[in-house]
Parts: C-alpha cells; sequence; structure tokens
C-alpha cells in the first residue's frame, strides 16, 4: 500500500479473543484478549498470545489480565494499550494514522460506546466507528442485510451471545445475554469440581469444551482424560470425563441460550418471523461450535439452524465488509 494512503482496519474487540482485519489483505490477526502487567512497575510485559501463555504461571508480581468482560471494556488503560499493540502490528509504513471499524455487542450504553471510540482514537486511530456485532457477523456470513426480509443472527463469542432479527440494514429486535464461551468452560469447571473434587484450569475446560463438550445426544459417547488439583489433596490428579457428562455440566447455559432465542423471536413481529421459518436461523461466533447447540435450539423452536462457514472469523470479516459502505451501516461518533 502506498506510505501516503491511510489503512483501513477492522477490529472484532472480543472478550476472548480480538480478531483484525486489514482492507485489501482480510483477518491478518488473531489474538487472546489479554495483557500481561507488572504490577511493581506497571510495565507492560506482553499482550496477546504471549500473555495468555503467561496465564497461572507468572510470579506474584506479574498479573494477566482481561481488560474486556461480557464485551465491554472493564479496564479502560489496559484495553488502549492493547488495541495500540494491535495497531502497531498491523499497520504498514503509511504516515496516516488507520480508519479502524470496531464492533460492540448490540446492547451498549453510550458511555460504553464512547469508551470504545475514546480507547480506539487514542490508541492511534485517526477516526473510529461502531458496529453491533450481529450486523457484522451477518455481513461477514454473505447475509444481504439490505434487503426488506427478517434475518436471524444469534453470535455467540466469550463474553456474551448476541441474538437479533435483522433487516433493511438495521436491528428490529435484539438482546444481548452474558452467557457464552466462557460461561461454558465455567460450566465445566463447576461440574468436575462438584462430582469429581478436581480443579481445573480455565485451558483445560476449554480444551474440555473443545474436545468432548456437546448439549444434545450425538449419538456416541467419547471420553477425555482431564488433569487438575485434587480438593482433598491438593496435589495434582487426573479423572476421565465423558461427553454424556458434558451434558449435564453445560445444561443450564445452554437452556439460557436457547431461552434468549425464544424470547427474541417471542418479541419479532409476525412478518419477519415468517421469514425467519423459511430461511432458519444463522449461527456465528466461536461459541457456535460447540457441538449440538444447533440442534438443540432447533429442537426448542422447531426452527431450522445453519452454522455460518468460518463462524469465528464472521463478525472480523464483516467489519470488512462494513469499511466499503461506512456511510449506510455505521454510526460515527467522531
Amino acid at each position: 500500500m502506498p506510505f501516503w494512503k491511510s489503512q483501513e482496519i477492522g477490529i472484532d474487540l472480543g472478550t476472548a479473543t480480538i480478531l483484525v482485519y486489514v482492507k485489501g489483505k482480510g483477518i491478518v490477526l488473531n489474538e487472546p484478549s489479554v495483557v500481561a502487567i507488572d504490577t511493581n512497575t506497571k510495565k507492560v510485559l506482553n499482550v496477546g498470545s504471549s500473555a495468555q501463555k503467561m496465564i497461572g504461571r507468572t510470579p506474584a508480581n506479574i498479573v494477566a489480565i482481561r481488560p474486556l468482560k461480557a464485551g465491554v471494556i472493564s479496564d479502560y488503560v489496559t484495553t488502549e494499550i492493547m488495541i495500540k499493540d494491535l495497531l502497531q502490528k498491523v499497520c504498514t509504513r503509511s504516515v496516516f494514522k488507520p480508519k479502524v471499524v470496531v464492533c460492540v455487542p448490540s446492547i451498549v450504553s453510550e458511555v460504553e460506546k464512547k469508551s470504545v471510540i475514546d480507547a480506539t482514537t487514542n490508541a492511534g486511530a485517526k477516526k473510529a466507528y461502531l458496529i453491533e456485532e450481529p450486523l457484522a457477523a451477518a455481513l461477514g456470513a454473505g447475509v444481504d442485510i439490505s434487503k426488506p426480509t427478517g434475518t436471524m443472527v444469534v453470535d455467540i463469542g466469550g463474553g456474551t451471545c448476541d441474538i437479533a432479527v435483522i433487516s433493511l440494514n438495521g436491528i428490529v429486535v435484539h438482546d444481548s445475554i452474558k452467557v457464552a464461551g466462557d460461561e461454558f468452560d465455567q460450566a465445566i469447571i463447576r461440574y468436575v469440581k462438584r462430582v469429581h473434587n478436581i480443579t481445573l484450569g480455565d485451558s483445560m475446560a476449554e480444551n474440555v469444551k473443545k474436545t468432548i463438550g456437546c448439549c444434545c445426544d450425538i449419538g456416541e459417547t467419547t471420553f477425555m482424560d482431564v488433569k487438575g488439583r485434587s480438593l482433598q489433596t491438593g496435589m495434582p490428579a487426573s479423572v476421565r470425563v465423558s461427553s454424556d457428562e458434558m451434558l449435564t455440566a453445560l445444561a443450564e447455559p445452554t437452556a439460557d441460550i436457547v431461552n434468549g432465542v425464544k424470547g427474541v423471536l417471542e418479541r419479532t413481529p409476525p412478518e419477519l418471523l415468517g421469514d425467519i421459518m423459511r430461511n432458519g436461523i444463522l449461527f456465528t461466533g466461536g461459541g457456535a461450535l460447540l457441538r449440538g447447540l444447533d440442534k438443540l435450539v432447533e429442537k426448542n423452536t422447531g426452527i431450522p439452524v445453519k452454522i455460518a462457514d468460518d463462524a469465528v472469523s464472521c463478525v472480523a470479516n464483516g467489519t470488512g465488509i462494513a469499511l466499503e459502505n461506512l456511510s449506510s451501516l455505521i454510526n460515527s461518533h467522531l
């Protein structure tokens, strides 16, 4: 890219993961939303994958912070540092500051929106724009959201599950619940602790979720040996858990998502509801990949569910499409 042109960048600012899209290149960065800080010197030691590897393995004076909670900024200064680091990694020789589109959950306050805008511009953006995650997810999944047709998108990330009905470039009905991938992990931790008297780390719980996690009968039982700390002895311990146990462990958080979807459907205008019944519900986000979640929603709503291709990257890819349509899709706050 010529050095005199400003780069255009899209950021999927997720609770667990940040994806960065650069116009003309696609997704160039996929990093955990983690920052490692030395509490004695207040110095930032690592950002992203390097900081993630330090979780649970650091001296007392080094802490690994997730500066976003439930899709919104909980630690402003650390978020700004993280975004600045990511922009420095992806920006080329351009002498101009980049134009940046950032995704936010469908339910955020004006104060929370301003925090995202301020953190992004202070981190080095020339101008920052916001787009709601369900809109970006639909765009990234290839949906033409400009049509007067109802499309239901369920975007399940790390911290939030955003549920929205979209028509004519806007969100008609929506909800955002604080139950998603991170809560799936915590549900597994609670179950193993209660049933097997073993405490698991977050990384192990996530591995269990991805390997044998499920929320409805998938026709076969799979097993996995998990390692943690015995609550009885305080020593390292392991136990074999099954996918059948995951049905119990994940019953509550997945029921919350089902109820969230049903709640939005109940508030959807009849005309758009007919479109959704014909076209189905679109699942995006990493949490959508939990085995059986699509079938569980289908069973409880009577509406077919489709998991988007490359579900994890839909929101980030949607920011790229939004960059081409700033005037019609994105609300500038500067």
